[in-house]
């Protein structure tokens, strides 16, 4: 397990230290910034439909072509490029080597790639709204036939730039994903055993390992489409007419592109949501003063959610018709993934209680968050059910869950991490009167546009419409729903300014950080310098003797051990027959 002691890639100009730079950290922020950049894309997408459905018809160049582009883009932008690239690319980079005590990346050159393959692949899907016909509007899950059938906005060019941007963002995602299993299971420092490793690591590590084996059935999904679009060949297209037209194809089967997007589709979603849970958990431990409850339970729920993400897919097309024996398994697998799932939220309040709260910024983020997630993750429940999720799997009340779990929850978790973070990352902390006012409007405001959805889905009104004049079964208090969920979106989105804004005055104009401001007692605080330098550790690697949550210890000095103090500091873990911890560790 040693890891060398030097490495060989100094950065020995501007460029080669912040532009073509092999140090994880400078990369970590690279991949950030172009997420986050991104990111504001697809908010201001979401605003846009947003006034459509809240005020219709007043917006001239939000037309019925336009709205489902927007929808298009900034679901996928949202999923894969802002959320899969911030915290496996940002999060992942950053805090693997400091957390695990490591100089870098283990392939430094490969971490470079990676950052600049995501930025390719960005590129091109940005390059699509400046295409002949514009982006593709087939809706973010591409399903064939319509995705390259004329009628549908953007068949022609915009599905392509789509296509080649999902596989170029893939290759990138391959290249991360190498790394940072391979940094985790060769380059931690000596002490470092698995079972030592911050729970922020575990997540990421189990969703990589996901990231491997999901994202090639959607490699092979895409370049199946973009045979069928460019070649005429038949792989999701079945003989049909369009337009009037018979087209050339025949034999193919739509079900087939479903079944591969969704085997990517769910594991995604803890690709988001593992990273998520490991950060909101070292969170809760440092911000509360108190050792996660049940770590060995939580990294065994982190495992097996990993696994069994794998066995639940086909419950996003019970609509589409399938044996009901597949329907019962699906809809039981869906049940079973939420015991480990319910584990984590039963550990995180059981550390919560009688612990000494700090209500920080990244704390008000992370209690948000466990409300957040535990009342998506109950709507998911109903649609887990087969008959239950018929009936609402066309309406809004889906949308609410989906972005209750996928999209509002994640992205607390991210404000969580950065403002938890910042300070290593710049050596200044962000302002925490502006922190907490970004907090309270964001929190606030993403309950008052999706509880609301749930009792629209509840009346029937139906998904992906761009207007709903004229349809009798939908009331009239529905559209004045409409419009007051269009005004507090309009807020919160103006509210992320602050965000940017904290961001951009506080990197330098911040209050200067103290080398470990939290008083955290996981490793990549205690490097000798913040922000740490390229090679993070100085002449020696660190030592680590504890695990990461040695907090509140009877009789310490303070009231946090870290990793890396000397045995007779105390504080070790017990394993499992209750003896202490070894202070040096082989792998385990």
């Amino acid at each position: 397990m040693a890891y060398v002691q030097d490495t060989a890639h100094h950065p020995r100009s501007f460029w080669t230290q912040y532009v073509w730079s092999q140090d994880h950290k400078v990369i970590a922020v690279q991949y950030a910034c172009t997420a986050i950049t991104v990111g504001l894309v697809g908010l201001v997408l979401s605003n846009l439909m947003r006034l459509q459905l809240g005020f219709p018809g007043q917006f001239a160049f939000i037309n019925a072509e336009r709205y489902y582009q927007f929808v298009t883009m900034h679901g996928m932008i949202m999923v894969i490029y802002l959320l899969t690239a911030l915290f496996l690319g940002g999060f992942g980079n950053y805090l693997i080597p400091l957390m695990v005590g490591a100089r870098d990346m283990v392939f430094p050159y490969l971490n470079m790639l990676s950052f600049w393959v995501y930025l390719l692949s960005v590129l091109v899907l940005m390059a699509s709204f400046f295409v002949p016909g514009g982006p593709t509007g087939a809706g973010w899950t591409l399903y064939p036939p319509q995705a390259i059938l004329p009628g549908t906005p953007g068949h022609d060019w915009g599905i392509i730039t789509m296509l080649v941007s999902l596989l170029i963002f893939i290759v990138a995602t391959t290249m991360g994903g190498l790394n940072y299993v391979t940094t985790v299971l060769q380059a931690r420092c000596e002490g470092m055993t698995l079972l030592r490793m911050p729970l922020s690591v575990w997540g990421i590590f189990v969703a990589t390992i996901l990231a491997l084996l999901a994202f090639p059935a959607l490699f092979v999904s895409g370049v199946m489409m973009m045979l069928d679009k460019t070649l005429g060949t038949s792989f999701f297209m079945p003989a049909l007419v369009s337009m009037g037209q018979v087209s050339g194809h025949k034999g193919g089967s739509p079900l087939l592109f479903q079944h591969l997007f969704w085997f990517f589709g769910h594991p995604e979603v803890y690709i988001v949501a593992l990273p998520a849970f490991g950060v909101v958990s070292d969170l809760i431990s440092v911000h509360a003063r108190k050792a996660i409850f049940g770590y060995r339970m939580m990294v065994w729920a982190i495992v097996v959610i990993g696994g069994l993400s794998f066995i639940v897919w086909a419950h996003h097309m019970f609509v589409s018709g399938m044996n009901p024996w597949f329907g019962f398994f699906f809809a039981t697998s869906t049940l079973i993934i939420a015991v480990p799932t319910a584990i984590k939220v039963y550990n995180w309040v059981l550390t919560l209680w009688r612990g000494d709260i700090h209500l920080t910024v990244p704390m008000l983020f992370t209690l948000a968050f466990i409300l957040t997630f535990l009342a998506g993750g109950l709507t998911g429940l109903f649609l887990g059910n087969v008959s239950v999720d018929i009936p609402l799997s066309g309406t809004y009340f889906v949308v609410a869950h989906f972005h209750m779990v996928m999209g509002v929850a994640p992205l607390l978790v991210v404000f969580g991490g950065i403002y938890h973070w910042f300070p290593k990352v710049t050596g200044r902390m962000l302002d925490d009167r502006i922190g907490k006012l970004h907090f309270w409007i964001t929190f606030i405001g993403t309950y008052l546009i999706y509880f609301p959805m749930h009792y629209l889905g509840v009346l029937g009104m139906p998904r992906r419409y761009y207007n709903f004049d004229g349809y009798q079964f939908i009331p009239a208090s529905a559209q004045t729903l409409n419009t007051f969920i269009t005004v507090v979106a309009l807020v919160v989105g103006a509210a992320q300014l602050l965000f940017i804004f904290n961001l951009a005055w506080s990197t330098f104009r911040g209050r200067q950080a103290p080398p470990n401001p939290w008083r955290a007692a996981s490793l990549e605080w205690q490097t000798p310098a913040t922000p740490p330098p390229h090679g993070n550790w100085g002449p020696q690697l660190p030592v680590v003797y504890r695990w990461a949550y040695a907090y509140s210890v009877p009789d310490a000095p303070q009231d946090f051990i870290t990793q890396n103090a000397p045995p007779e500091a105390g504080g070790q873990e017990l394993e499992p027959h209750g003896n202490p911890g070894r202070t040096k560790g082989a792998v385990t």
